[in-house]
């Protein structure tokens, strides 16, 4: 379909219903109000959850519609408001599939050892987005260090000289 013929029926719901399920990225292409509209994308991330990068601002606040999109696109965690940024159920299950949804993740969560982890055990690096507490965090130092070598810059000084990463590192 003709992106010309969606823009001249971007106001239309049913028609806007059906362009969204062959490619959830058409949500582009309909009126800010369908892009409001929670039904529209809803089924426009069934078929893509990239598709959020298009909903409103207030559908990027709203749990469910996150967590259908972050289930397919775990990246477009980037779009979640401050307040789903804080969600640990939300984060955990992103940063299992991509760690680096650690960088979006709200300062709680980034000293959370259990959301830390998840991310770190998918991509070491991203251990420089944890807290300073948990850049201390030997079982975590040991984790990243060992996925991605890397990571040894990002952990604290003290875990730097512990012989069980000196191991690691040689």
């Amino acid at each position: 379909m003709k992106i010309e013929e969606i823009q001249k029926n971007n106001n239309n719901k049913e028609f806007i219903l059906q362009v969204v399920k062959e490619s959830g990225k058409n949500l582009e292409f309909a009126s800010e109000e369908l892009q409001d509209d929670k039904e529209v994308v809803m089924e426009a991330l069934k078929q893509d959850g990239e598709a959020l990068e298009f909903a409103s601002t207030r559908l990027k606040g709203d749990k469910e519609v996150l967590q259908l999109a972050t289930r397919t696109a775990p990246w477009t965690i980037c779009y979640a408001s401050e307040e789903l940024a804080g969600d640990k159920e939300i984060m955990l299950e992103c940063c299992k599939q991509y760690g680096q949804a650690l960088y979006y993740a709200s300062e709680e969560l980034r000293d959370d050892k259990e959301v830390v982890k998840a991310a770190v055990e998918n991509k070491g690096i991203i251990i420089k987005y944890a807290s300073k507490r948990l850049i201390d965090d030997k079982e975590l130092a040991e984790i990243a260090v060992k996925q991605n070598k890397q990571a040894y810059h990002f952990i604290s000084n003290k875990l730097k000289q512990d012989e069980d990463i000196k191991k690691i590192m040689e």
